[in-house]
Order: structure tokens, then C-alpha cells, then sequence
């Protein structure tokens, strides 16, 4: 397990419940805090496995106001986590799990969409490769919003880079059903597993 982490993308709250809301985002929390306690569970007897041997890093989508990729602006999406809003906050049960040095921000630039979590940077300017470089982990899970955007294309870029994804299925949100089940689809024929 010690080679090991936890990639939470986009559970921010104008995916939520707000601007964006995404189907099946509740459930897709619900599901995340399962498997988070299953691996960070206390240590049974002869087990010498800790908590902090289990990273979780959140990739969060953290926009100007007059971002590109909104409506306003020509782009194809309502305003959303605009950065010192509600809406581009964690949701509050996944946030006692987040730090600043293990939070990914991107589309933080006006002129430039991001929908992999690949290429965000922390606030120490070190990106979401650098970091689990520095970690030594190998394998991946991944959960979060939306399943045929943010959460694709992140889960794609890590496979490219080498590590071994896992896609938490049950802890995923939505756009468009049919577009989940393809993207689904997509990334199992691309080698990443689906859990």
C-alpha cells in the first residue's frame, strides 16, 4: 500500500449542488469516503500500515471569473469554481482530507481550459506528476466529477505517464449517462481498470 495513492478530482461544490451539479455527485461522495476509510483504517494487530502512508490528493478546477471556458466568454460552460466561491470549495466531507501541498489547481488562467488534473500545480508550483514522483507511488485510484471530462482525461494522462489507474466506478459523477457508460468504455480499452 505504500506505493499507493488517491486522486479526488473536481468534488468541488458547483459540481455538486450548484452551477454544474453532475448526476450521481451525492452517492459518488458517499462512495469516496468509503474507500478512503477502508485504506486509512486504523491498523490491525501485526499490521504496521498507517494513515499517512496513504496519500489523497484533490485536483480542483479553480477559475477566474471571466475564464474561458465560460458561456460569456464564448466557451461551452456556465460559470463555475470561480476562485474565492462556494461553489470551487471541497465538499465538506472530503475537506479534513485535503492539504495545500497535496491540492491540484487548474484552469486557474484565463486563457487556457484544463480538464486533465495531470496538469495542475500545487502552491509550491510542483505538479500532480511531481508529486507522486516525489511519493514513490506507483498505483492510482481515482474518483471524482465528471466521469467523461475531468476524470477521463486525468485517469489518461496518469496511465501515459506509467503509473497503473484504477477508476473507483461507484464514485463517480456525470454530465450525460450515456456519456459516463462511453467514457467508461474508453478507459478500460486504454488499460485502465475499472474497480
Amino acid at each position: 500500500m505504500k506505493d499507493t495513492a488517491l486522486v479526488v478530482v473536481d468534488m468541488l461544490y458547483d459540481f455538486i449542488d450548484g452551477s454544474m451539479a453532475c448526476q450521481n455527485a451525492d452517492n459518488a461522495i458517499a462512495q469516496s469516503l468509503k474507500f478512503i476509510d477502508k485504506m486509512t483504517a486504523a491498523p490491525q494487530e501485526g499490521d504496521d500500515v498507517i494513515r499517512s502512508q496513504f496519500p489523497i490528493l484533490f485536483v480542483r478546477d479553480f477559475h477566474p471569473a471571466d475564464h474561458c471556458s465560460f458561456t460569456a466568454q464564448g466557451g461551452p460552460w456556465p460559470p463555475h469554481c470561480v476562485q474565492g466561491t462556494h461553489g470551487a470549495d471541497i465538499h465538506e466531507a472530503l475537506a479534513p482530507y485535503a492539504s495545500e501541498e497535496l491540492s491540484f489547481y487548474k484552469g486557474y488562467k484565463q486563457d487556457t481550459e484544463q480538464y486533465s488534473g495531470f496538469e495542475g500545480i500545487n502552491e509550491a508550483g510542483q505538479s500532480l506528476y511531481d508529486v507522486l514522483d516525489i511519493l514513490d507511488v506507483k498505483n492510482v485510484f481515482v474518483c471524482g466529477i465528471a466521469t467523461e471530462f475531468c476524470v477521463l482525461n486525468t485517469a489518461r494522462d496518469l496511465k501515459k505517464a506509467g503509473f497503473t489507474v484504477y477508476v473507483l466506478q461507484d464514485a463517480l459523477a456525470w454530465v450525460d449517462y450515456q456519456g459516463h457508460l462511453e467514457a467508461l468504455s474508453t478507459m478500460q480499452k486504454e488499460g485502465i481498470r475499472l474497480q
